[in-house]
């Protein structure tokens, strides 16, 4: 039998010469804070991709800001500054996205 163990889910399959053998589908979570993420905080964010991670910070830096918040209110109006230039947006997407892929 065959059994390979990592993070992540398992799926089954037979195959003639070994009848049942275990075949993980290999999955990695990745972990950054609010503040490496351009919030203010250091709440840890968890997920397996960078959009996913981007989502959750959003989401959070969102409900901050309905709670008045007023630090993450400060890195939100910073956001709001870098995303009147497309370009530096840009830039600073990709820089996230290299930081969230080199963990």
């Amino acid at each position: 039998m065959l059994l390979i163990l990592t993070m992540g889910h398992f799926t089954s399959s037979k195959q003639p010469d070994n009848p049942v053998s275990l075949q993980k589908i290999e999955t990695m979570i990745k972990m950054m804070t609010c503040k490496q993420l351009g919030g203010a905080c250091d709440l840890e964010f968890k997920a397996e991709t960078f959009e996913e991670i981007a989502a959750l910070s959003r989401a959070h830096a969102q409900k901050m800001i309905q709670q008045k918040d007023k630090v993450h209110g400060e890195a939100m109006q910073k956001m709001q500054q870098l995303m009147k230039s497309p370009e530096s947006m840009k830039i600073w997407m990709e820089n996230k996205r290299r930081a969230f892929d080199a963990l």
